[in-house]
């Protein structure tokens, strides 16, 4: 019986112990602040001890330090024998004891098992182009060269007078031409200055001398001078004759009117050096101011010039027109249309002057000038044509071809009011 109270006894302060702990309150464990504050501390060094190895290893791969046994980690990766080498015949190895080369290597070793894709380069490779560098003994020091010292820069005060030059542009431009030609010559029996086929010799020079300030005004001055000697063993009485003489200025004063018209005063001056001769024949056909022409013309000029400027030259229309003629010897005056016992003759009228220049290719070269006279009672035409052909640069081959048409002069039965004059020559040239 004392055992059955002692075992109810038992039972009963068990489960009074169970709900009394069922009802007790779980306690939560509290940090003490003293032992993170310790942790913390006792942190510092450690991460120190870090930060100074790396400071020792970057230190160790500096230039000061001199040591290059780190240089393969950082050089494009290359496959090397050794880290192989000590892996397969440890006891061979070349660097036994260095533990910083052992570290590498085994580094090496890894990626080449693990990545072998990333290397780009092998050591036979390295050796066939020179020699391959194993270490560095000498620490490497940049060599720094100093600049010289540049002098203090002094500022200058504003406004200093500066002396500037204004060059006035220059408006003028000149050319020439000039030619010595040997050539062969014909004129029709009625040629109006005489002479007579043959061959002969003949010079030629043209000067031109040209203003263009580039707004509204131009003035162009060209003077043609050409002297040509022939003699003839059917001449008995003339031992030289002139076969082409001509003096001529031209000169035009124009002040722009829209694009390439000009409103243009145009002055148109000719004669000759010397006597006009036929053979065996004592009859004096022209001479010096026998005739002389002046020509005062007032219209509108258009200049010529294609896009490859090929094509050159000018137009001009003169729709009023001042002719005055001047004959020292009298007894040329017929000839000339000049009427009576005088030596000048005045008419009124219109002309058409027109010279182009167009370069058919880089050797030959066409150079047209065609002037026309009217007082409209009677018609003065002259159109003279020369073909050049560029041999080389002081040689070249000329074809002359001159119609002219004068219904002022005595009419021919042949060749009516019409005058012919050619010739083709060879011989030297220069230009400027």
């Amino acid at each position: 019986m004392k055992f059955r109270y002692i075992i109810i006894l038992f039972l009963a302060v068990a489960f009074t112990f169970d709900a009394t702990a069922q009802r007790r309150p779980r306690r939560v464990q509290k940090i003490d602040s003293l032992v993170l504050v310790r942790s913390y501390i006792d942190s510092i060094p450690v991460l120190h001890a870090r930060i100074d190895s790396l400071v020792r290893a970057n230190d160790s791969l500096s230039a000061g330090s001199g040591d290059g046994r780190y240089y393969r980690l950082f050089a494009p990766l290359t496959f090397y024998h050794s880290p192989v080498a000590k892996a397969l015949y440890s006891e061979r190895s070349d660097n036994k004891g260095d533990k910083v080369v052992d570290a590498v290597d085994a580094a090496l070793l890894s990626v080449y098992l693990n990545k072998p894709w990333l290397v780009i380069n092998d050591e036979s490779k390295l050796k066939q182009t020179g020699t391959l560098l194993t270490d560095i003994d000498t620490p490497i020091r940049q060599e720094i060269k100093m600049a010289d010292k540049a002098d203090p820069f002094i500022d200058e005060p504003v406004g200093v007078p500066v002396g500037v030059m204004i060059k006035k542009p220059n408006f003028w431009t000149f050319s020439g031409d000039q030619n010595l030609q040997f050539m062969q010559n014909y004129l029709s029996e009625n040629w109006h200055k005489g002479g007579e086929s043959n061959y002969s010799l003949v010079a030629n020079v043209v000067l031109n001398a040209n203003y263009n300030n580039k707004q509204r005004l131009k003035f162009d001055n060209k003077l043609e001078l050409k002297l040509g000697f022939q003699t003839s063993r059917s001449d008995t009485l003339h031992k030289f004759k002139t076969n082409s003489d001509l003096i001529r200025y031209t000169g035009k004063l124009g002040i722009q009117a829209a694009n390439k018209w000009y409103y243009t005063l145009q002055v148109l001056a000719y004669t000759q050096f010397t006597k006009g001769l036929k053979a065996n024949d004592k009859y004096v056909y022209s001479d010096f101011m026998s005739p002389f022409t002046l020509n005062l013309g007032l219209g509108m000029d258009y200049s010529v010039e294609t896009k490859n400027k090929r094509l050159t030259g000018n137009i001009n229309m003169s729709f009023l027109s001042f002719n005055f003629k001047y004959v020292d010897r009298k007894s040329l005056n017929g000839r000339n249309g000049i009427v009576g016992n005088h030596h000048t003759g005045e008419d009124f009228g219109s002309q058409l002057t027109t010279n182009l220049t167009w370069n058919i290719n880089d050797m030959m070269k066409w150079q047209t000038r065609l002037y026309c006279f009217t007082t409209y009672e009677r018609y003065l035409m002259e159109w003279e044509n020369t073909f050049t052909l560029k041999v080389s640069k002081y040689i070249s081959a000329n074809i002359f071809i001159y119609p002219r048409f004068d219904d002022s002069t005595k009419r021919d039965e042949d060749w009516n009011f019409w005058q012919l004059k050619e010739y083709s020559s060879l011989g030297f040239s220069y230009s400027f």
